[in-house]
């Protein structure tokens, strides 16, 4: 390989680990403001009707869920591209076929 692919290569995994950085951090603030909101809103409905926090909890547990499910789907998304990153393929592919022409 020459210098350029290196280059090429070295390029990829510095905006990789940016991107991974920023799906993480960014999927981590929204799942963190989305719970305090939610927990939030559900302290303010077991205020005005005690009688329904056993099914605004069931509620509220659920939502829980599904916020932590999909931050760590990107989590999930995010250590693909750290450990199999396809773009890394791409490009040395690239220069393999401009390296034959």
């Amino acid at each position: 390989m020459n210098v350029e692919v290196i280059a090429h290569l070295a390029q990829v995994q510095s905006l990789t680990a940016i991107a991974i950085g920023l799906i993480i951090g960014l999927g981590a603030l929204g799942a963190c403001i989305g719970i305090g909101i939610m927990g939030s809103k559900f302290l303010e409905a077991a205020a005005r009707q005690p009688e329904l926090v056993p099914l605004l909890q069931g509620r509220m547990f659920l939502l829980a869920g599904l916020i932590d499910a999909a931050f760590l789907i990107g989590v999930a998304l995010a250590m693909y591209f750290a450990v199999g990153n396809p773009l890394l393929t791409v490009v040395q592919k690239a220069a393999v076929a401009a390296a034959g022409h």
